[in-house]
């Protein structure tokens, strides 16, 4: 199995999907938790964390899908954020089968029309990364999504954004083939036909594209709430720990007050 993984616990199974400036370390505050009343599994995506870029083209969603074969999972909650958002989207849209549940913290929409500010922090951190100064790109990154657009630094806890730093770097640093290897392409989204309860997070501190999509795929998916943490950018779970396990122990107690009654 190529996919890096962790497995705590018993019951029923929640899967962990991390962000994009992260790996499965971002976790830290949810794997305690969940492990005293479900099997949970943590997993970093290719080219995060202890799992290596591949070699060729590949699939999240079929890694997705070769974890819960390998630890027996049948069905599993799966909890995503951000790319892993996407990833579990997906993976409940073309394996619905697998999927008891989605918490998005935050959602992504394929084809999202990105703001500039967005497409502007990606091309520096593009450029800073081609031309070989990781740091910089490893910082431009803490700030668009660790901090967000509108705090300073040092509102957010150092030791959050050190962890985050750690986290990007090493995936800046992963040796990748030459050329690199591409996902496969998006499939279409459907947000009217996610047929199992859902949960929608997102930081008050994010950018506005996140915000607006955490308001659009909890408008799309039928029956789906959404929950706004005061006080997190986007990496929510990781920065307001307590309040998301919050909202996702109320989730997974009650999964059948977040689909639709129609």
């Amino acid at each position: 199995m190529t996919i890096a993984y962790e497995a705590h616990g018993d019951g029923p199974a929640v899967l962990l999907v991390h962000e994009g400036v992260a790996d499965r370390r971002m976790w830290r505050g949810q794997v305690p938790v969940l492990a005293r009343d479900h099997r949970v599994v943590a997993v970093d995506l290719r080219g995060f964390g202890e799992t290596p870029h591949a070699s060729g083209p590949f699939s999240h969603v079929d890694d997705l899908r070769e974890v819960l074969d390998e630890t027996g999972i049948d069905r599993a909650t799966v909890v995503g954020g951000s790319l892993g958002a996407k990833v579990a989207l997906e993976l409940a849209l073309t394996h619905p089968e697998r999927v008891e549940g989605l918490v998005l913290c935050p959602p992504v929409l394929p084809g999202w029309e990105w703001s500039e500010r967005v497409r502007r922090g990606w091309q520096e951190g593009q450029e800073a990364f081609e031309a070989g100064d990781l740091d910089r790109a490893t910082e431009v990154d803490v700030q668009l999504w660790v901090v967000g657009p509108r705090r300073d630094p040092d509102a957010v806890d150092a030791e959050l954004r050190d962890l985050v730093r750690t986290m990007q770097r090493h995936a800046l640093e992963l040796p990748e083939p030459d050329p690199p290897p591409e996902p496969e392409p998006d499939p279409t989204v459907r947000l009217a036909d996610v047929g199992v309860p859902t949960l929608v997070v997102v930081g008050d501190e994010d950018v506005e594209d996140f915000l607006a999509m955490a308001a659009a795929v909890a408008a799309g998916i039928p029956g789906a709430r959404k929950v706004v943490i005061e006080g997190a950018a986007h990496v929510v779970a990781l920065e307001k720990p307590q309040e998301f396990n919050g909202a996702l122990l109320a989730f997974l107690a009650d999964p059948a007050a977040y689909t639709s009654t129609e």
